[in-house]
């Protein structure tokens, strides 16, 4: 479970914080930063971070590609 550390703040400009997060996730392997990526989607759309939904497919339809357009 990740936890809002409050004690750890640094006044910056955005662009010096936009830096500093990216050199920071940019140390992270791929897996890391998924799991990440997963948990603030748990967050932002309010599922369990264990739960996700799933995909309704009856939205969707297959057809072939016209090749000759």
């Amino acid at each position: 479970m990740y936890r809002l550390d409050r004690t750890a703040f640094k006044a910056q400009t955005a662009e010096e914080a936009s830096k500093s997060h990216a050199e920071f996730y940019k140390k992270l392997s791929w897996q890391e930063r998924l799991k990440i990526a997963n948990y603030l989607n748990s967050i932002a759309f309010n599922f369990p971070e264990d739960n996700p939904p799933k995909m309704d497919r009856t939205k969707f339809s297959v057809r072939a590609r016209n090749i000759n357009l």
